[in-house]
């Protein structure tokens, strides 16, 4: 699969995305281990703790169709330059797919390539979750 592939799928994502109230259209492709790609956009509420990012639809979309392995997300924004994904959105991207390669592009085609791992460099998931209990002693 090519990288434009996957960010025409993100730029085309984009045009779907519902935001009234920021203005900030958001579009994500990401693709499966089998090449298939999954897109979305962002889309806002007005009680903003509602809001789904671009990049969360495109993981959801992709695991509701039963893809679990993945290669790589494309996120595309109408920004000077291209713009990362949120905290929320990188702990996401981490808990399904690890440490995924990140494609970020704005409207001109200007890329910018990361690996998760390099935007998230300590993150929580299920080993962090498996530390050693200790017996608590009293005196």
């Amino acid at each position: 699969m090519s990288i434009d592939a996957l960010i025409d799928a993100a730029r085309r994502a984009r045009m779907n995305a519902v935001a009234p109230f920021s203005g900030f259209l958001v579009g994500a492709a990401v693709e499966a281990r089998d090449r298939t790609i999954v897109s979305g956009c962002n889309i806002e509420n007005a009680t903003y703790g509602l809001t789904l990012c671009a990049e969360r639809v495109a993981m959801f979309k992709a695991l509701s169709e039963g893809h679990r392995h993945f290669v790589r997300v494309a996120i595309v924004t109408d920004t000077d330059a291209p713009a990362p994904p949120c905290g929320a959105c990188r702990q996401i991207l981490w808990e399904f797919g690890g440490d995924l390669e990140i494609v970020l592009a704005n409207l001109e085609r200007e890329i910018e390539r990361y690996r998760l791992a390099d935007l998230l460099p300590l993150p929580f998931d299920a080993a962090t979750m498996k530390t050693r209990r200790t017996r608590r002693t009293t005196k």
